[in-house]
């Protein structure tokens, strides 16, 4: 065990870390989706974590939306964003990282077939620049951001060694420029939703509790897709812990630009 890991979350999750601590190093309890898009020649099942399928279900997509998930790979969301959008509007999977990009771009080709895909558009911008080139453009923006993600975190030992709360605080920096980016390219009126693998409130409420001060928004409270026991409301979000459900670690926050 990681001394700083483990008193920095027993001091966020008081009596309720052991059992998550527990929790956390069992293998994920995924999910065999069937795509809607499936024909002969296409795969038809797609593995994912339920948690994951929530989050993409927030963003309630409706009929001829412009899409925009700004970290998409590996491209699960992007699936369930596709098949809510039903070859109408646009989406745009973004993925900064070429071996990750091309990694999503293979789930499209395997999940989709080119006529069904003709609306996906695969990009590699930093997600930054979104908020820059293309101001009050999207009626939709899934912001799935890199995070400490500390179910796959405790997996690898030099990583899980080396963690400190400094680094847990740098990666926030990162996520709150992102978020400001997809704030920026949402249109007034439009969806957000912000999402982590993190338990750490530093990448979660804190991250939306800064966007509340600086920009603004409208935090959603009532969303259908919530509608769980396993969920559990936080400040301004929603959170899935795998020790009620074995799904997660998922933090979201669902948000209207004003």
């Amino acid at each position: 065990m990681n001394e700083r890991f483990e008193n920095f979350f027993s001091e966020i999750y008081q009596d309720r870390w052991p059992g998550l601590w527990q929790a956390l190093k069992l293998p994920v309890k995924h999910e065999m989706r069937r795509s809607l898009f499936f024909t002969e020649g296409l795969s038809e099942f797609y593995k994912m974590d339920p948690a994951s399928i929530i989050v993409a279900r927030s963003l309630n997509i409706q009929k001829d939306n412009f899409v925009l998930d700004m970290c998409a790979a590996p491209g699960g969301k992007s699936l369930i964003l596709a098949e809510d959008l039903n070859q109408t509007g646009q989406l745009i999977s973004n993925e900064i990282s070429k071996d990750r990009r091309d990694r999503l771009m293979r789930v499209f080709q395997d999940y989709i077939s080119k006529d069904q895909r003709q609306n996906i558009y695969v990009k590699g911008l930093d997600g930054n620049q979104y908020g820059l080139q293309m101001p009050d453009t999207f009626d939709r923006v899934l912001c799935d951001v890199p995070c400490s993600g500390e179910r796959h975190l405790i997996e690898n030992h030099s990583e899980f060694k080396a963690w400190t709360e400094k680094r847990s605080r740098n990666l926030a920096i990162r996520q709150y420029s992102l978020l400001s980016s997809a704030w920026l390219a949402c249109k007034p009126g439009g969806r957000i939703v912000y999402s982590t693998c993190s338990i750490s409130p530093l990448e979660n409420d804190e991250i939306i509790k800064k966007l509340k001060k600086r920009r603004e928004v409208e935090i959603l409270r009532e969303v259908d897709v919530v509608k769980n026991s396993f969920i559990e409301l936080t400040e301004c979000g929603y959170q899935i812990l795998p020790d009620t459900c074995n799904f997660g670690p998922m933090y979201f926050a669902v948000m209207l630009k004003v």
